[in-house]
């Protein structure tokens, strides 16, 4: 397995829904878990997991050259969705 750091800077789309959806709730079972067990670390996990679910992008993903993303899952939306004028 190699890992290219080029890569890693090159910001593409390359977790999927179905992995958006685990990411979500295993870094808030992770931040709430901090509150008790292990602060910094659960707290730390969980921001990163939280995050790279909620951009769709992951950087070990991207250096690994992997997706997760199912060619068949609809495109992700540019901006809220309501076609604005000059969009």
């Amino acid at each position: 397995m190699n890992f290219d750091i080029k890569r890693v800077l090159h910001r593409e789309l390359n977790v999927g829904l179905k992995e958006q959806k685990l990411r979500y709730g295993v870094g808030s079972a992770l931040l709430v878990g901090s509150i008790f067990f292990f602060p910094i670390p659960l707290l730390l996990a969980g921001i990163v997991l939280v995050a790279t679910g909620f951009t769709r992008w992951c950087p070990v993903y991207s250096g690994m050259s992997k997706s997760t993303v199912d060619p068949n899952e609809p495109p992700p939306a540019e901006c809220c969705g309501h076609g604005h004028p000059g969009h």
